[in-house]
């Protein structure tokens, strides 16, 4: 990993309670969006910023960056990191692409919510910024839905999801929707806090089975054709 990947996720980002602090997700991002060639001039859309570690790191590569979440503490966390790195964002709250809409863009990045949840209803407080449903899709499907109508023709989707909420499935989707879709990246990691608290419900589901204790987590790069 690069130290320029590193700055961005320095202890220096600040967040609020209930939004996301980056993580192993967030630097595999990172690096992945760096690969791709992000430059002066790319117009970029972040859905789901949190606490603005992409936008920012977008931003410095020359980017113009849109960066998009529901929750005002997301917003904010996402303008001051903004303004502590010293870089210009457009930062809108917003519920995913309906705070863009009629708009496109050379680049759509997300780390949306993909922690599988009991619930199966839009979560409520802290828990927005993981959890996701049962299947951990409530906002991957969603993306994928609206990846092909932000993108102009040659945009590319990066998306971070975790292989427990069907890698497959989300290539299946962009696929049909004429994308095309890959895996670019994975990465194995320890399984977190609140993937601790849920082993039993997981196993139970047949997400896991009794010995695992290590997630995957997967790139998703889709270009528009």
């Amino acid at each position: 990993m690069s130290m320029g990947t590193l700055s961005l996720v320095r202890p220096r980002t600040w967040v609020l309670p209930g939004v996301y602090r980056p993580q192993e997700d967030t630097r595999l991002l990172l690096r992945a969006l760096y690969r791709e060639g992000v430059r002066a001039g790319t117009e970029l859309l972040d859905l789901g910023s949190g606490s603005g570690a992409l936008a920012v790191g977008a931003a410095r590569r020359g980017a113009r960056v849109t960066a998009v979440d529901i929750c005002w503490q997301a917003v904010l966390a996402t303008r001051v990191n903004a303004w502590l790195s010293r870089q210009r964002l457009t930062v809108r709250r917003g519920d995913l692409t309906a705070a863009v809409r009629g708009r496109s863009f050379d680049m759509l990045v997300s780390n949306p919510p993909y922690v599988p949840a009991p619930e199966n209803q839009a979560p409520r407080g802290p828990a927005r910024a993981w959890d996701a449903g049962r299947n951990g899709r409530l906002l991957v499907d969603r993306i994928c839905d609206a990846a092909p109508r932000v993108l102009r023709p040659g945009g590319v989707l990066l998306m971070v999801h975790s292989g427990l909420c069907g890698a497959e499935d989300t290539l299946e989707q962009l696929t049909s929707a004429g994308l095309r879709a890959t895996v670019s990246d994975r990465a194995v990691i320890p399984f977190g806090p609140i993937l601790r608290s849920r082993l039993a419900w997981l196993r139970c589901q047949g997400l896991l089975d009794e010995v695992q204790d290590t997630e995957e987590l997967v790139i998703i790069r889709a270009e528009n054709s």
